[in-house]
């Protein structure tokens, strides 16, 4: 066994832990209603603030009675889900923070959505970064940071300034820069950020505008508003070029590139197929020759590889592939797609306790995983590398269709105001 195999045992083992150790239990949380039983060990190990809190002179815990019942802290003010999505990290080192997908949920109103980017999945994220600074998790928090990044390049205006807010409250440098950058390309005028903005966020956005006009005013300054015509007419074009991608108008959009001469990798052409379009769309655009498809795009650097794994859609992972995706390509962060789908094979394990992985169909995930793997395994071979590839037996396991989530319900509010535990 590997080590990075060994370690995702522990993690695994640890996760099973907190889903059913009720019979080892020594401390139990009341979360709106639900009780979540846990380990006093654990969590004093894994936050200062837990330690602080179980350990301090004025804990009022007795450490040698046992949580059957006698212990029950209350946590009033944080969401069920939040709280179980940080214990989760807490005992594994790895959370989902994202929505359970096709579930309807409070702020999102569409049917079926995959609550990449919607509000609902927004506000998860930025209740989560809440509760980890608040706990003292910055490993969480910091990873709640690049899911928030990646969600505001897709995301609504309106998200956009309310995770701006989340990221100057809590002090969180990168996600500032791209929400600040995304609103001052908005070009909302700034009477209307007055009204969803402090005073000083508006001006620190009118002068990020102003640095940024003073910057282009030398290059070309007869042409501005010759250049401004060129943007709207580009911006057009793209509008144009996902309508025709929704409506399955592969005539249209080849006419765009041939025609009109439109760079699809620059309007993330192949990207906004895989996730919103058919198979056959995607081949398409493909066999047009003009899109490269192992492009890496926004801020995580993912390919379209690594979106069809997410999705785990098998016909999109094999007409990728057959079109020379390449399988071993890592994102910022240095996941590959593989990564991807062993991430979620393990997680799956958990299915009912997990957010967010509800949607998987074993049979799929099966199938795109030994897909990528076979890939890898050519890329391997044709390198005349001698190591053993990342994978060369099964990884995935037996799943059975019952959820057996130990009694963690999946549901819950996830708004969150202020902590109940907040005296330490």
């Amino acid at each position: 066994m590997s080590p990075d195999d060994s370690l995702r045992s522990l993690s695994l083992d640890y996760l099973n832990l907190l889903i059913n150790g009720q019979a080892f239990s020594d401390v139990t949380f009341s979360v709106e209603g639900r009780l979540i039983h846990a380990h006093r060990c654990i969590l004093a190990a894994r936050s200062a603030f837990f330690r602080k809190f179980f350990c301090g002179p004025d804990s009022g815990l007795d450490p040698l009675r046992s949580g059957h019942g006698h212990q029950v802290i209350p946590v009033n003010s944080v969401g069920y889900e939040v709280f179980l999505l940080m214990l989760q990290f807490l005992y594994s080192g790895q959370a989902s923070v994202v929505p359970q997908k096709h579930e309807p949920r409070p702020n999102c109103g569409e049917r079926g959505c995959w609550h990449t980017h919607c509000s609902s999945a927004v506000d998860l994220a930025v209740d989560t970064l809440a509760a980890a600074r608040s706990f003292g998790v910055e490993q969480l928090a910091l990873l709640t940071q690049k899911q928030l990044t990646s969600m505001v390049e897709k995301a609504s205006i309106e998200d956009v300034m309310k995770v701006l807010i989340a990221a100057r409250n809590h002090d969180m440098q990168q996600l500032w820069s791209t929400c600040s950058h995304l609103v001052a390309k908005s070009g909302l005028p700034s009477e209307i950020l007055a009204k969803h903005l402090p005073m000083d966020v508006v001006s620190k956005i009118e002068d990020l505008r102003l640095k940024s006009s003073l910057s282009r005013r030398p290059i070309l300054p007869s042409h501005h508003h010759h250049l401004c015509v060129a943007a709207d007419l580009e911006e057009q074009k793209i509008r144009r070029m996902r309508r025709a991608l929704d409506s399955s108008d592969v005539e249209l959009v080849k006419l765009m590139v041939m025609g009109e001469g439109l760079n699809l990798d620059e309007v993330l052409a192949l990207h906004y197929a895989v996730e919103n379009c058919s198979r056959e769309v995607v081949k398409a655009l493909l066999e047009l020759g003009a899109a490269d498809v192992n492009l890496r795009a926004g801020p995580a650097g993912k390919t379209p590889l690594h979106v069809a794994a997410e999705m785990v859609s098998p016909d999109m992972v094999a007409v990728l592939l057959d079109h020379h995706a390449d399988p071993t390509c890592r994102t910022v962060d240095g996941v590959t797609p593989l990564d991807v789908l062993r991430t979620l094979t393990s997680d799956f394990l958990f299915k009912g306790a997990v957010p967010g992985l509800n949607h998987v169909e074993p049979n799929k995930l099966r199938l795109c995983l030994e897909l990528v793997q076979s890939a890898v395994m050519v890329i391997t071979r044709e390198e005349g590398n001698a190591s053993e590839p990342p994978c060369t037996v099964p990884i995935f396991p037996q799943i059975s269709d019952d959820n057996s989530g130990g009694g963690m319900a999946r549901h819950g509010n996830a708004m969150y105001h202020h902590l109940s535990l907040d005296q330490y």
